[in-house]
């Protein structure tokens, strides 16, 4: 019970520190929307922009009633709070976290904007990736981290 407990400590942490890196990011973007409406070079291959996404993933389902992609996401969000609380595992506890945080992120932008704010513009020559946020980048971690877990934690165990 005891390993379970320091899990769950690990995971709701990593929850608490994805949303709240991803809601102080998207405020920032926020204030400074009018300078990056057009974009803002950061380097070669990366400029930061103001966008607001009312899709998913790629756009998909770009008008779609917000609400609707909010329960969604609700849903998922319990389902991994409950797989979370069940894991002996850190490692799968950490994933769990900061899908679930990054979740959260845009679940909080689609209630306040009934969009979500991206603002990470990443391209080579003239083609670019949709623009993405640090929530984005949350669960995309949190997925891959998910798939390595089960090496990650044999070699803790060896």
């Amino acid at each position: 019970m005891e390993k379970n407990k320091k899990s769950l400590t690990i995971g709701i942490a990593a929850a608490l520190f994805a949303l709240a890196a991803d809601q102080a990011t998207k405020a920032l973007v926020v204030a400074k929307a009018a300078a990056l409406s057009s974009g803002v070079a950061v380097f070669p291959g990366f400029n930061l922009v103001f966008f607001r996404n009312d899709g998913v993933t790629f756009g998909l389902l770009g008008g779609a009633p917000w609400w609707s992609l909010v329960a969604v996401a609700l849903a998922v969000c319990v389902w991994l709070a409950v797989l979370m609380v069940r894991t002996p595992s850190r490692v799968e506890a950490l994933a769990y976290g900061t899908i679930i945080g990054g979740a959260a992120g845009n679940i909080v932008d689609r209630l306040r904007h009934r969009a979500v704010t991206d603002f990470l513009d990443v391209y080579i020559g003239a083609a670019h990736w949709p623009a993405f946020n640090l929530a984005d980048v949350f669960v995309v971690s949190g997925v891959a981290l998910l798939f390595a877990a089960p090496w990650l934690s044999g070699r803790a165990q060896a």
